[in-house]
């Protein structure tokens, strides 16, 4: 797909992960934090591999809190700025 954008998602569960679980979430980070939840962050490809993750969350049977899924367009990744 052309032009095609990378997002950034944040994806915060119920219950602490440990970091092992990265590997079969998409290779996100994933942070146990206080509270008892889990955030998962990172790059994903495209909007399919958002629904993908969002499928396998709900294959575990994992409780959603919050999801952010941010568009990075193509053409933001060779430009510069603070």
């Amino acid at each position: 797909m052309e032009g095609a954008a990378r997002y950034q998602v944040r994806i915060r569960v119920q219950g602490e992960l440990a970091p092992t679980w990265s590997t079969v979430l998409a290779d996100l980070a994933v942070a146990a934090e206080p509270g008892g939840t889990t955030l998962l962050s990172g790059r994903l490809a495209d909007q399919a591999a958002v629904h993908g993750l969002l499928a396998a969350v709900r294959d575990l049977g994992l409780s959603l809190i919050s999801v952010e899924a941010h568009a990075i367009p193509s053409s933001a990744s060779g430009s510069g700025g603070s």
